[in-house]
């Protein structure tokens, strides 16, 4: 549950119209309704009796109320006695991720750094894992979301999340209702990272033998040029699920059913264990908030927290 969604609710609870609580809080009605109905799904009950334009609150709804106001408190006190801690003063901390991260849950990471540390300086770096590690490696970074950990004494690892991935392709290569062996994907060209890069680590076994990728490979180091090749029939490729939910749902991209599952990716955390100690403790923290709570709001077989 975002803080955005509490003061929402708290805002909607307070005017008791939909108009109002948009205008407080600089949004649209549509967006408020969206929120409102995405909490009651993750409750799991209504939280609010609407009739037309009037409403109220359930019994549930009142005691959701009750938790907010005082969750929202202890925030609103917590960001406070941050912002006058002279120790978070103009703090910088480097990040850099994959991006498979930054399409899916580094912008809520971000928000939520901003909103839990005013005067935090964010400075974020998007790249390949290899030269993720290489920059942690040389003190470039301060936490990183990769494929690999940076092993070293300094440094601390954790899994972040989990990515299922899936093959998809456009209907101009492939047949959506067809189930395809690993020799019928063998024989299709296929879009993948570069060699020497985990996704590509992940590509070859799945094959068991590199060879057969050798005249059939078209690699980019970019997810989003991967994406591109893939709508346009330019081949097929393994990629996380989460990535390409818009285009699965325009009908751009469809899942290829396959005989042999592809194996979920893993989004490993390094950071660094002995400089700012405290604010990198924190930073991680967030992360693994930020990362849950965007799990929690796609499909469990998308993407998950161990």
């Amino acid at each position: 549950m975002r803080i955005l969604d509490m003061t929402t609710f708290v805002a909607l609870a307070r005017h008791r119209h939909f108009g109002r609580a948009a205008q407080e809080l600089h949004t649209t009605q549509p967006a408020i309704s969206i929120r409102l109905a995405a909490m009651e799904r993750e409750f799991g009950c209504k939280l609010m009796h609407r009739t037309g334009r009037d409403f109220a609150l359930t019994p549930a709804g009142e005691r959701v109320l009750e938790t907010f106001q005082a969750i929202l408190a202890s925030y609103d006190g917590l960001k406070q006695e941050l912002a006058d801690d002279p120790s978070m003063a103009s703090k910088v901390v480097r990040i850099g991720a994959i991006d498979s991260v930054s399409s899916t849950w580094m912008t809520p990471l971000v928000e939520n750094l901003h909103a839990t540390f005013p005067t935090l300086k964010i400075e974020l770096t998007v790249e390949g894992t290899k030269s993720l590690i290489q920059g942690m490696n040389e003190g470039a970074f301060d936490v990183i979301f990769a494929v690999d950990p940076a092993i070293g004494n300094n440094f601390r690892s954790f899994t972040a999340c989990t990515l299922q991935m899936i093959w998809a392709g456009s209907s101009r290569i492939i047949d959506p209702k067809r189930t395809y062996s690993v020799d019928d994907l063998a024989r299709m060209p296929i879009i993948t990272f570069p060699k020497d890069t985990p996704p590509y680590r992940m590509i070859a076994p799945y094959f068991q033998d590199e060879q057969v990728l050798a005249s059939k490979l078209t690699s980019s180091n970019s997810l989003y040029s991967i994406i591109n090749l893939l709508i346009d029939g330019f081949g097929v490729g393994a990629i996380p699920t989460v990535t390409i939910q818009r285009e699965l749902k325009m009908g751009l991209l469809h899942p290829i059913r396959v005989s042999k599952r592809f194996p979920p990716m893993p989004i490993i955390g390094s950071y660094q264990a002995t400089a700012q100690v405290e604010l990198i403790r924190r930073v991680v923290e967030q992360a693994r908030l930020s990362a849950a709570q965007f799990c929690a709001t796609v499909d469990p077989a998308m993407a998950w927290v161990d």
